[in-house]
């Protein structure tokens, strides 16, 4: 405890420290004790500050530290955009956590204003606070939420850690958690709390490190079962340099095919990665757009092909892109996953709804654009927003929900509560991620299979693809900058979890019980 309070008596710089620290939770490091020990550090200095307004300064700086290190792989995009020196990148991490660390801002003046008349109150203030802005983050300018705290949680791909209490708090919850698990750390040193307390406050932190560390539970298996869907998913590990340059198309897309030819007979659907074919697959455009295709204008021969190579009892799900067209322009683009069956014919798709400013489309273009600001990813076309999730009805091959890319971080919003799927199949492209943001991607994409109860598919460019089980274990995977294919079986659905029914609304409930618990705490410390 005496530590904790020296760290506490430098605001500023400990609050960066600490903010730092907590990220080191997340994968690929994944020193969550240190997270616990940082949200630690921070509660002291919430405990400190004189007013509410140094509190949430004190909060701010947490947040830059926090964010900066844990978005480190954004600045490796700018390494693929021939506009934009590579630097500006490390100038876009740190102006993005300018803006996310209002979030902790906001936080550690909620927990201030409310728990700072008591100790035991203070840091479940805190952890309500921070599920409360946590939500915010996930919608507010569309919502940037890579890394909720709770993700310091996740297991390894052997289980899922903490993370199995997502069924139950959500992973915003699972955030409120860990800071109740900080002030248990508090709690173990704090000599002015009898031993009767601290002593309770060592075993629940004993059973969350088992938790951490232990399988619990029976898993789920991944054995051929009565009406399971057979399934190839293709990792062609396509170097993100090469991705986007027409003079290598035929050669990335030999590249899928080559991954995919070979694979056992039967029915089966075959799974490709977002970006998987170059060609446009629709009927209808300009003839001039298909030009550069391989059959000229004849999308029917690019879609037969790959009927071809799915095989004739197989059905493809890819990535691939739809244009808007309204007369003789082009309003924009959808990144879309196309399914084809065995006959080459379209069987429906889902268009991407949850886009990547600046990756997709550019924000407020008719400013950025003259003062020389463009889109990381090539293309001068902006993407254009689909419905939202959707379930497709695969027929024999099962009802199967779709998240493309990043769209499978957004807690609560991946899978259509009213036509619920049997799995879901999140194509991706993490070339430009680097080295971290594949590893907290699959992380990410694993809570969303906790959380509601369902399987997922990972296919990814150039990796890490993944098979996830409904209980969150990675049951089969391909590591980065590695070609391959994963032959299997889609892992079975469990039953709607809590969450699957409620969404949001439970962490948020969680919050509002945690704020009224610490008002309740506070109001009987100054009886």
């Amino acid at each position: 405890m005496a530590t904790l309070d020296r760290i506490a008596s430098h605001p500023v710089w400990c609050a960066l420290a600490l903010g730092a620290i907590a990220a080191l939770g997340f994968e690929p490091l994944h020193l969550w004790p240190l997270s616990l020990l940082a949200l630690a550090g921070q509660t002291l200095l919430i405990r400190r500050a004189k007013s509410a307004r140094q509190a949430a300064f004190w909060g701010w700086l947490f947040g830059m530290g926090h964010f900066t290190i844990g978005n480190t792989w954004i600045a490796t995009a700018f390494t693929y955009q021939a506009q934009m020196p590579a630097w500006l990148g490390w100038i876009a991490v740190v102006a993005l956590a300018v803006y996310l660390a209002v979030y902790p801002a906001l936080a550690t003046w909620g927990a201030w204003r409310l728990g700072r008349a008591c100790r035991l109150a203070l840091p479940i203030a805190f952890a309500g606070s921070w599920i409360i802005t946590e939500w915010l983050r996930s919608w507010v300018f569309t919502g940037f939420v890579w890394n909720p705290l709770g993700m310091a949680m996740m297991g390894p791909f052997e289980h899922a850690g903490l993370a199995r209490l997502a069924p139950w708090l959500g992973t915003y919850g699972l955030s409120g958690l860990v800071i109740v698990l900080a002030g248990l750390v508090i709690a173990v040193f704090s000599a002015s709390l009898t031993l009767r307390v601290r002593l309770a406050a060592f075993a629940g932190l004993f059973v969350a490190v088992l938790a951490m560390v232990f399988p619990i539970g029976a898993p789920l298996s991944p054995a051929a079962r009565p009406g399971a869907v057979a399934f190839s998913l293709v990792q062609p590990n396509i170097p993100q340099e090469l991705l986007n340059e027409p003079e290598h198309y035929e050669d990335n897309f030999a590249r899928v095919a080559r991954e995919t030819v070979a694979r056992p007979p039967g029915r089966r659907l075959v799974l490709w990665p977002e970006s998987g074919v170059q060609d446009y697959l629709r009927d209808g455009y300009p003839p001039s757009l298909y030009w550069d295709s391989t059959f000229g204008q004849d999308p029917a021969l690019a879609r037969g092909r790959l009927a071809r190579i799915a095989g004739r009892d197989g059905m493809l799900l890819t990535g691939a892109v739809d244009l808007d067209i309204r007369g003789d322009t082009i309003a924009g683009a959808r990144n879309v996953v196309t399914v084809l069956d065995a006959t080459g014919a379209i069987r429906g798709s889902y268009a991407k709804a949850h886009l990547v400013p600046y990756g997709e489309y550019l924000p407020l273009r008719w400013l950025l654009e003259p003062l020389g600001a463009s889109r990381l990813v090539p293309g001068s076309i902006d993407f254009l927003p689909g419905p939202g999730p959707q379930t497709l009805d695969l027929g024999a091959f099962g009802k199967a929900g779709f998240q493309i890319c990043y769209e499978i971080i957004f807690s609560g919003q991946v899978v259509d509560r009213a036509h619920r799927p049997d799995y879901l199949f999140n194509p991706s492209n993490d070339g430009w991620f680097g080295a971290w943001g594949p590893p907290q991607h699959l992380a990410q994409a694993r809570m969303r299979a906790v959380e509601e109860g369902l399987p997922v598919l990972r296919a990814t460019t150039t990796g890490i693809s993944a098979v996830i089980d409904a209980q969150g274990r990675v049951l089969h995977a391909l590591p980065r900058q590695t070609a391959g294919r994963i032959d299997g079986v889609v892992p079975p659905a469990l039953p709607p979890t809590l969450f699957a029914r409620l969404g949001n609304v439970l962490p948020l409930g969680w919050a509002i019980a945690l704020l009224v618990l610490s008002l309740v705490a506070s109001r009987r410390r100054r009886g």
